[in-house]
């Protein structure tokens, strides 16, 4: 079974004054993957760029670059993927029962079980237990993560745990932190968003050696019963995926309690949001800039376009 959905990222700027030059990089075209597939996907500016590229970047997720040199006031970059998502979430009881701490003694000896990951995957995993930007290996987080870690305890149930921890102990709150918030800082004011639990899990993870990332995408929205879906009010989503040998990369969601399953978009993943935010560049403007507007759509394939 799998789910085939459209997909619309759309981020518009309205700037008070004249923007000569606009320059920018996007990570909205999801990736191809065992579980997903891309059918469609392209990524329009408005104005027209004087020059775009597509690369993939080191982390392997797909960016478009654009430069538009004609002046404007308005700029909208909007992004229309067709994607089918066949992932099943594994069920916690069937997965590995390697211990953490020998999860991270390996890591740390180089003695990793990874037949089937080439070279530079083995790059990836051992740079996902370094503190990056947005992920900070501190005593507040130690303390917090200390009664999940007991001896001995399997590496899946470490996951768990810690995802479920996140979701009853810290509230979730629009608007309670900026891209800038520590994880220190989180857990003194006890509210986030799903990038803030993100971060702390994996800054958790991390901090008793073991392999985390960032993972970017999208989760499907549903109405309540008798409503119907509010069109362009979904909004780009962030989870942890954790090395388990023996399973590979486990997808897992801190602010909804739950293993990824096929109704999670996948676009990208790195070591912190830092790599993988939708849209990050720089204008030439006298005015003072301006702030975006986003609109996210993913809907089952063959929904009404959302314009």
């Amino acid at each position: 079974m799998s789910r085939a959905y459209d997909l619309v990222h759309r981020t518009t700027y309205e700037y008070p004054q004249p923007v000569t030059d606009s320059y920018g990089r996007t990570t909205i075209t999801p990736r191809d993957l065992p579980g997903q597939t891309v059918h469609e996907t392209a990524v329009v500016v408005d104005p027209a760029p004087a020059d775009t590229a597509t690369y993939v970047d080191y982390f392997g997720n797909r960016t478009t670059f654009f430069g538009v040199t004609t002046p404007h006031t308005r700029l909208v970059v909007t992004s229309r993927s067709s994607v089918e998502v066949s992932r099943v979430a594994p069920d916690p009881d069937t997965l590995p029962t390697v211990a953490w701490e020998d999860v991270a003694r390996a890591v740390a000896d180089g003695a990793l079980e990874v037949a089937a990951v080439d070279e530079q995957a083995l790059v990836g995993l051992r740079e996902a237990v370094l503190p990056s930007t947005h992920v900070r290996l501190v005593d507040e987080v130690r303390a917090w993560a200390e009664p999940t870690f007991t001896p001995g305890r399997p590496l899946a149930a470490v996951l768990v745990d810690l995802a479920h921890r996140i979701r009853t102990e810290l509230t979730y709150r629009s608007g309670s932190t900026t891209v800038h918030t520590t994880q220190a800082q989180l857990l003194a004011q006890g509210a986030g968003v799903c990038q803030d639990f993100a971060h702390l899990m994996i800054a958790a993870l991390r901090l008793h050696g073991l392999p985390a990332r960032y993972t970017s995408g999208y989760i499907e929205t549903r109405p309540p019963a008798g409503r119907e879906k509010l069109r362009g009010a979904d909004a780009s989503h962030a989870w942890v995926s954790a090395w388990l040998p023996g399973a590979g990369w486990v997808e897992i969601d801190p602010t909804n309690d739950q293993l990824v399953d096929d109704r999670y978009v996948l676009l990208g993943w790195g070591r912190d949001y830092g790599d993988v935010p939708p849209l990050r560049g720089v204008i030439f403007t006298e005015g003072s800039g301006a702030h975006p507007t986003v609109a996210v759509d993913l809907v089952p394939a063959g929904s009404v376009p959302f314009e």
